[in-house]
């Protein structure tokens, strides 16, 4: 909420779409450079810090930013929250799939990161490509859009001054966030001082700065609701234990396989079980204590059986309905959950192929 308001007030003093305006007028002719770009500043922060529901509140910042090119909302959550996800999923130094995951499997910190890191190259190309076709596919649509906002105009002191002050807050939250692991309280508090700040130095006064928070507060309101449903379907599913029972059902069929079918069969395992399992760090410790034990009974190594599930919950992300971020990100960017599956299920599907050949090369390899 305080996120929202923020940028909101921000989105009142008129400089971050003229700011957003003179990048886009810098790169006049090389403007399709913005999409990998900006994909690959998240694809880091998703594979450093698993980054995701951090995204929520960049989401104003990047509409801008899609709106002002001539591309859809949806290019905004395709350039952010997607190569989060996959950065996340093959991110040999991610905290919350690859360390912990390797963690339980009693493995070194490091251990197969030469596969993952080849998968993380390959599917981060293939998401990039793909959103620059949908890109210059539907931009002809949009670009009416894009003519209608104001960002011709010069940012002037007061503009440079909330630039300024924009700035200095994205770099304390990649600081706090990064080294001194902060949570929603200290984000919170940043983007609160963040937005008073830009209120009185951009003319709006305490009442404009006011009314600005008030109807980000409206704006965010699905969003915030989207979270809450998540965590309490996934909450409800593990009190009445039965997760549990998924994992004991789908785990079974696994022991009469052969090690390199049932190393490609956790894939799919994985992903069925994320979706009451939201949490890539609750599925890691739910999960791989049942199916490390399994894969060595099956002569499997460890690091396939890691491998197998950073493919089947980390990709899963970008599909389940339970991910309290994904929602919320659409939710905030305005997207349809059936125009981002349209979009997202083929690269998907061609992403997770390639790493089932990765896992199937890992396990030939020992």
């Amino acid at each position: 909420f305080l996120s929202g308001g923020a940028f909101m007030v921000v989105d009142r003093t008129g400089t971050l779409r003229r700011g957003v305006g003179r990048l886009v007028k810098s790169l006049e002719g090389r403007d399709r450079l913005v999409i990998p770009l900006v994909s690959l500043v998240f694809a880091a922060g998703g594979a450093l810090i698993n980054m995701g529901e951090e995204i929520i509140a960049l989401v104003p910042v990047l509409l801008v930013l899609s709106n002002r090119m001539g591309y859809r909302p949806l290019v905004a959550a395709a350039i952010s929250l997607g190569p989060a996800i996959v950065g996340a999923s093959f991110g040999p130094a991610n905290p919350f799939q690859a360390v912990i995951s390797r963690q339980i499997a009693e493995l070194p910190l490091l251990s197969g990161s030469a596969v993952e890191l080849s998968l993380l190259a390959v599917c981060l190309t293939v998401w990039i490509i793909g959103t620059m076709r949908y890109a210059a596919r539907t931009r002809p649509e949009a670009a009416a859009v894009a003519g209608s906002v104001e960002t011709d105009l010069p940012l002037g002191g007061r503009g440079l001054m909330v630039l300024l002050i924009v700035l200095l807050t994205f770099a304390v939250f990649v600081y706090g966030v990064v080294w001194l692991e902060w949570g929603f309280d200290e984000m919170s508090a940043l983007f609160l001082t963040m937005g008073v700040l830009a209120g009185i130095v951009g003319g709006l006064g305490v009442t404009g700065t006011a009314e600005a928070f008030a109807e980000g507060f409206m704006a965010m309101a699905p969003a915030a609701i989207m979270v809450g449903l998540a965590r309490a379907i996934s909450y409800v599913l593990g009190q009445g234990a039965v997760i549990d029972t998924i994992v004991h059902g789908l785990a079974i069929p696994l022991s009469h396989l052969p090690a390199a079918l049932a190393a490609v069969g956790m894939v799919p395992v994985q992903a069925l079980i994320h979706l009451p399992v939201p949490s890539v760090s609750g599925q890691a410790v739910l999960t791989l204590p049942v199916l490390v034990p399994l894969s060595d009974l099956l002569g499997l190594s460890r690091q396939a059986t890691v491998l197998a599930y950073q493919i089947g919950a980390g990709l899963c992300e970008l599909l389940t309905p339970t991910n309290g971020a994904l929602m919320a990100v659409l939710a905030a960017a305005g997207v349809r959950y059936e125009d981002w599956l349209r979009f997202v299920t083929p690269l998907y599907g061609i992403m997770v192929g390639l790493g089932i050949v990765g896992l199937i090369v890992a396990v030939a390899l020992g």
